[in-house]
């Protein structure tokens, strides 16, 4: 299924007073050339990503149509996606399971307990976690929801630039990370009745959407990057490729030291703690994969923060 705008209004309408407004913070001037941009601070919304407008949206419909089983809500995630599950749950008062790759943060799993969740980890990745989750719903009759791969979810995501737009209508181009694409997905969708552009950033070592680009159809992709815990998917959805095919899109890679060093850059010129994923939409400028034209007014999403930031201190 491939969500529109209307996918987007309606979330919107119905996370209305449950999110927390995104804050923008105007980059430092000559930063990106002639160009201007802004940072749109998603770090900062509840549960440390964008992720929980998706989960509220999702829980929010089902409870709406009556399709929220007794046995709550399942989801696998590499962290972010099942802490805004276990929160939306929580908020409604749904139970969440959520499956977890053991190579997940510890911060994030511990975060995830605190949320009341039930926490599985299983395999090494994340397509290892989804599989378990399944065979999970199936059993139990949970409700399987998912990372990115569906229209609620990425509907949520895209009520962002609903807000970038209310606040700064010059915005020209909207930088953010792409892992499976469900942010991307969201985002493409709100982003093209505003005749705003989308650059999509992967890392070279977890290129799911690049690499669906390149065949013309999604395909699995290996995943080896400092930034695989959050944008690690082995491969992207039809509803992202679908949306990344149309005008208005440009899809980019950086390095795994792009990304590093703009998250620490982040840290020491703003004081702001980043997870690696977050950091690779910056990384995409720093490192001139993705270069503004001069006027253009540019929004990087910062998606989330959460990360052990015992590497940044020094």
């Amino acid at each position: 299924m491939i969500i529109d705008h209307l996918d987007v209004l309606a979330a919107a309408q119905r996370i209305a007073g449950q999110v927390r407004p995104v804050a923008l913070a105007p980059m430092d001037p000559g930063a990106l050339g002639a160009a201007t941009g802004v940072f749109a601070l998603e770090l900062m919304q509840h549960t440390g990503s964008f992720k929980a407008r998706g989960a509220l949206n999702f829980v929010g419909a089902h409870l709406d149509a009556g399709t929220l089983p007794e046995a709550g809500i399942v989801i696998a995630s590499g962290g972010n996606a099942g802490m805004a599950n276990a929160w939306a749950a929580r908020a409604h008062g749904v139970l969440a399971t959520v499956f977890v790759p053991e190579s997940a943060p510890a911060v994030k799993v511990a975060r995830l307990r605190t949320l009341g969740a039930e926490v599985h980890q299983v395999g090494s990745e994340y397509a290892e976690a989804l599989d378990a989750a399944q065979r999970f719903a199936a059993e139990t009759g949970a409700l399987a929801s998912h990372a990115y791969d569906n229209p609620l979810i990425a509907a949520g995501a895209g009520t962002l630039i609903e807000e970038i737009v209310a606040a700064r209508i010059d915005v020209d181009t909207v930088v953010v990370a792409v892992g499976g694409g469900g942010l991307f997905s969201g985002v493409a969708a709100a982003a093209h009745p505003h005749g705003i552009r989308v650059v999509a950033v992967e890392p070279r070592g977890a290129q799911a959407l690049h690499a669906a680009l390149a065949a013309g159809e999604v395909v699995d992709v290996p995943v080896a990057s400092v930034a695989a815990d959050s944008l690690g998917a082995r491969r992207t959805s039809e509803m992202a490729l679908s949306l990344a095919q149309s005008d208005g899109v440009r899809s980019v890679l950086v390095t795994d030291e792009a990304i590093v060093a703009a998250r620490r850059h982040l840290w020491d010129e703003r004081r702001l703690v980043v997870e690696h994923g977050a950091a690779a939409a910056l990384a995409a400028l720093e490192s001139r994969a993705y270069v503004p034209e001069p006027g253009e007014t540019v929004a990087v999403v910062l998606c989330g923060a959460n990360t052990d930031p015992s590497d940044l201190v020094r």
